[in-house]
């Protein structure tokens, strides 16, 4: 019997990097999955999105553990489109236990700026909110909800250098704070019912995301055209520990025991996965 042993899982950025891990160790704990993803570029964004193709690896590796898995393609952005992927999930799969709301981008320096705040604030606090209430029907005592932040969303960065200068970036860090509350309301009012909801912000991630150009840029604006080997010593500056990133899995491990039986009295957490980083930010607060 696994941890999470015949649950189902919905899933949302599922088709690579956090949102892939976290949907391949969930079933290797047993669970089935409902793998969403866009599947195609947002313009404002500066680094490839996934393909259909990556969902129909996600799918496969949750296959390969012996896992049922249906894979949409759906924009989070979209309420309806991921109420009709859900509904669809449920209706091969029978239930729902588990909401992984993982879908995110950084549209660092994204142009026009305006539609760079736009797409981002939809698709990591508007797309949090959509995946997490359209499966609020579906849900009942035991259920865990688990969104992502982003350390980011807990820094310092009240002093704002130049008002309007990167619109895209800034987006970033107000969605992922903004879901954090979110979280914290609705856990409060979900409690009574059982169903529990949490937080995990992670640090710098080795994902598509941090290996990026316009991340590398971000990390070395002082060169025209960074590269990861560029980048890469800039990198340990977000962590107290000695490392540049944390890997998906780290996170897959939270993921996990957010999910589990072994968290059933655990709700409302902002949970650092982070390398340290708060402690670079922060004294200590009881």
């Amino acid at each position: 019997m696994g941890r999470v042993q015949d649950k189902v899982a919905f899933i949302t950025g599922a088709a690579r990097g956090q949102g892939r891990s976290h949907a391949v160790r969930l079933a290797e704990e047993g669970a089935d999955i409902i793998a969403v993803d866009l599947c195609k570029d947002i313009d404002t964004i500066g680094y490839p999105m996934a393909t259909p193709e990556d969902l129909e690896e996600t799918a496969r590796l949750v296959e390969k553990e012996g896992r049922r898995v249906v894979a949409v393609q759906a924009d989070v952005r979209e309420a309806s489109q991921l109420r009709n992927a859900l509904e669809r999930g449920i209706n091969e799969l029978g239930r729902l236990d588990i909401v992984v709301a993982q879908a995110g981008v950084a549209g660092m320096k994204g142009e026009p700026a305006t539609q760079a705040w736009c797409d981002v604030v939809d698709t990591n606090l508007i797309g949090t909110m959509n995946a997490i209430q359209v499966a609020l029907p579906h849900l009942g005592e035991g259920a865990s909800i688990i969104a992502t932040g982003s350390i980011a969303a807990l820094m310092d960065i009240s002093k704002t250098d130049v008002p309007g200068k990167d619109l895209g970036g800034v987006a970033y860090v107000f969605s992922k704070r903004a879901l954090s509350q979110y979280i914290h309301e609705l856990a409060t009012h979900l409690a009574p019912r059982g169903i529990r909801a949490n937080v995990i912000h992670p640090t710098n991630c080795n994902t598509d995301m941090l290996q990026s150009e316009p991340m590398y840029r971000s990390f070395r604006p002082d060169l025209e055209n960074p590269t990861r080997e560029d980048a890469t010593p800039a990198f340990y500056v977000q962590q107290a520990m000695k490392t540049p990133w944390i890997e998906p899995s780290d996170i897959s491990n939270t993921v996990l025991y957010l999910a589990s039986e072994e968290a059933r009295y655990v709700t409302g957490m902002q949970m650092r996965v982070d390398a340290g980083g708060y402690l670079k930010w922060y004294d200590f607060k009881i």
